[in-house]
């Protein structure tokens, strides 16, 4: 019966049940290895775990940052053309104004041109028209003060503006760049594995990250947790993509069937055993080959996460698997994050 397995990028903690049974197993397991080493492997997954899940959370928060800059920017581009029809009704304003204090000047000198006769009988106008004019004054210095104010909110928010576009450029440039490295790596991956039958293994992008998925056919023996030489042969080539991209992590994903094993196989249990040892020993050649340990986790997933019903030999050998999931980290695009969140907010709009 032929079995699969797949590797995956993001991170999954074993839960306590499973913990358990990997404690009962270890001593059955004929000293391949140590109580310590055991341990050791627990605690990176777990904090392995943890990481996958701060990145996955500031991966939603990138996006969520990503939209809220967008309609941000909207409001601020309908703030500034408001701003600027408000200027140039002023504008208008200012300009009436003027016009009818020349007018209201001009009058003023014709009446002094006028006799004393004259400028006495009209003494009530002159004072009506002195008064006008102090007023139209006021007006025109309050119009004068409201067109510079308005003059200055706009040129700050052109100046806030033009920040935030220039924010939402890098970030949009940095969430391009992830996608374009991990397209890249998922090409140098089917180069490097191209002589191997597509129905033994597949290598896909889904959710920004590459996904290598190797049948059991090609990795192992029915109930086995050693990697046959074929299997061996194209983790090697794996490991030497690997080697050359050093800020991608991989995450090793044991699957089964949900055909329970025999019983009395070798020191397993259930098939989560079986999937997390299979797990482990694909990172162990896979580090043995030149990956750096801190970037590998093993994880066994037994039979919950099927890709297809358990209803079929076809559909049971599909589920037999194991999945290599490979994610770029994404160090650069929190950054940007980071600075982002730094950045002075703009001067709200005046009226």
């Amino acid at each position: 019966m032929a079995r699969r397995f797949a590797f995956f990028l993001p991170v999954k903690t074993f839960s306590p049940t499973l913990l358990g049974l990997l404690l009962l197993a270890a001593p059955v397991l004929n000293g391949c290895v140590t109580a310590k080493k055991y341990d050791d492997l627990s605690a990176r997954q777990q904090a392995d775990a943890q990481g996958k899940e701060a990145a996955e959370r500031q991966l939603r928060s990138t996006t969520a940052e990503l939209q809220k800059a967008s309609d941000e920017l909207a409001q601020l581009r309908l703030t500034q053309k408001r701003l600027v029809t408000d200027s140039a009704e002023t504008g208008a304003a200012y300009r009436k104004t003027r016009m009818l204090y020349n007018e209201l000047n001009s009058s003023y000198d014709k009446l002094l041109k006028n006799s004393d006769r004259e400028l006495a009988n009209k003494s009530s106008d002159y004072n009506k028209v002195a008064k006008d004019l102090a007023r139209r004054e006021a007006e025109l210095g309050e119009l004068e003060t409201t067109l510079q104010k308005s003059k200055a909110v706009n040129d700050r928010l052109a100046a806030d503006l033009q920040a935030r576009e220039a924010r939402l450029t890098e970030l949009t440039k940095a969430l391009a760049d992830k996608d374009q490295a991990v397209a890249d790596l998922k090409a140098r991956v089917s180069k490097a594995l191209l002589s191997f039958n597509s129905s033994d293994l597949q290598v896909k992008l889904k959710d920004g990250k590459v996904y290598v998925s190797l049948s059991e056919q090609l990795l192992f023996k029915s109930g086995s947790t050693k990697v046959d030489p074929k299997g061996q042969e194209a983790l090697k080539k794996l490991a030497t993509v690997l080697q050359e991209q050093k800020d991608v992590n991989v995450v090793v994903e044991g699957h089964t069937d949900n055909v329970p094993i025999l019983r009395g196989t070798a020191g397993l249990a259930d098939n989560w055993d079986l999937s997390a040892l299979r797990a482990t020993e694909i990172a162990r050649l896979l580090t043995t080959a030149g990956v750096a340990s801190e970037r590998v986790t093993a994880s066994g997933r037994g039979q919950y996460v099927p890709v297809a019903p358990n209803d079929t030999p076809q559909n049971r050998a599909l589920n037999r698997r194991t999945e290599i999931i490979l994610t770029p980290k994404l160090d650069e695009l929190f950054q940007i994050l980071g600075s982002n969140s730094t950045a002075p907010a703009g001067a709200a709009p005046g009226k």
